[in-house]
């Protein structure tokens, strides 16, 4: 892609956004772990327009300098590992990935909750910008206690996306080969760490708003409910499922969130990592978006409709560092090897993601 179509998804982006009040609301990741200790980090993501994703590959090596709100140099690194995954609008930052370690890393849409850090001139030289962290993590750190031991050296401020006109609103998913993972999130000016045992997130409010909003569905149940006897009457169901009759089913982050957890404990294990790659997709199939479904009330310049939908889905496989996926034109699961990358290449690897879908004839 070259500048100036990356300006021209940029703008686009940012005039949906703007009109619209909301960006990349209704993002869902889930962790599974196999049988033989395979880790899988999944999510899907959402926008209200095309971001132009593209696998992207971060190699040893890489310099990065981050962005600070006065433009000064901001915090230098050099990539002790290589990473892959996806990335948004031509930038050479990783919106999900994985790295030669087994760390992932998704960085997840926070409106309204994110409260960035205090900023000055002597801060320059360990500033990021939002949207730059995860990849940082990606290329400096091999499990989440290294993480957490390191992220607190850092300053994350608000800082303005200058092609979109704002500062995106982010917090981070980070899980390990252990099955480890946590949250971060940058609220009222601090750096916080969750542990996530469940390994869900979903976007605003915090994470542990979530997790106290459990609480409210204790009646839930991956068996079906029994039988109620009522004044000799009995009351039965109408068919499987009555365990988790009222699950939320909108699109909010609260009832994903909620939806994720059922999902993600009542799935039966996955014996290997191939298994729960294919498992995760499906599981992801009730978050799937489609285009219309979750819109607002106003239309862009041009009088078309915005609506968040699924651009794209993914599933790491954390020991083998294979990063699988789909996009809304074509649901074929394709994937990308790190491991089988140039992870010294003298430059960042970008690969297209675009391809129709393709219908295959079947006869007997």
């Amino acid at each position: 892609m070259n500048l100036r179509s990356v300006r021209k998804v940029l703008s686009a982006v940012c005039a949906a956004a703007l009109l619209t009040g909301t960006v990349a609301d209704a993002c869902t990741g889930i962790e599974l772990i196999a049988e033989d200790g395979t880790v899988i980090h999944a999510r899907t993501l959402e926008f209200g327009t095309d971001l132009q994703s593209e696998i992207v590959m971060i190699p040893r090596g890489y310099k990065r300098v981050g962005t600070t709100p006065d433009g000064k140099p901001g915090l230098t690194s050099v990539a002790k590992y290589a990473s892959v995954g996806m990335n948004g609008a031509g930038l050479d930052v990783l919106v999900d990935g994985v790295n030669e370690k087994g760390l992932a890393v998704g960085l997840f849409y926070f409106p309204g909750s994110a409260g960035y850090m205090p900023y000055t001139e002597a801060d320059a030289g360990k500033t990021l910008a939002a949207w730059e962290l995860g990849s940082w993590l990606l290329e400096n750190f091999a499990n989440t206690e290294e993480v957490r031991q390191n992220i607190g050296a850092v300053v994350v401020p608000e800082v303005v996306l200058k092609a979109w006109g704002f500062a995106p609103e982010v917090h981070f998913v980070v899980r390990d080969t252990t099955g480890t993972s946590i949250v971060i999130e940058v609220v009222g000016g601090e750096i916080k760490v969750h542990d996530a045992p469940l390994g869900v997130v979903t976007n605003s409010p915090t994470y542990d708003w979530h997790m106290a909003n459990l609480n409210n569905y204790l009646n839930f149940s991956m068996t079906n409910a029994p039988p109620v006897k009522l004044d000799g009457v009995t009351i039965s169901g109408f068919g499987m499922g009555t365990g988790m009759l009222g699950l939320p089913g909108d699109f909010t982050p609260p009832s994903r969130f909620v939806r994720a957890v059922a999902f993600t404990q009542s799935a039966l294990p996955s014996a290997n990592g191939h298994d729960a790659v294919l498992n995760a997709f499906h599981i992801l199939n009730n978050f799937d978006i489609p285009m219309g479904s979750a819109r607002d009330g106003q239309k862009d310049a041009n009088g078309n409709i915005q609506a968040d939908y699924t651009l794209w889905t993914s599933a790491v496989d954390l020991t083998t560092r294979q990063y699988y996926f789909r996009t809304h034109e074509n649901s074929q699961i394709r994937v990308v090897d790190l491991m089988k990358m140039d992870l010294d290449s003298p430059e960042i690897i970008k690969m297209p993601i675009t391809s129709p879908e393709v219908i295959a004839p079947f006869a007997p």
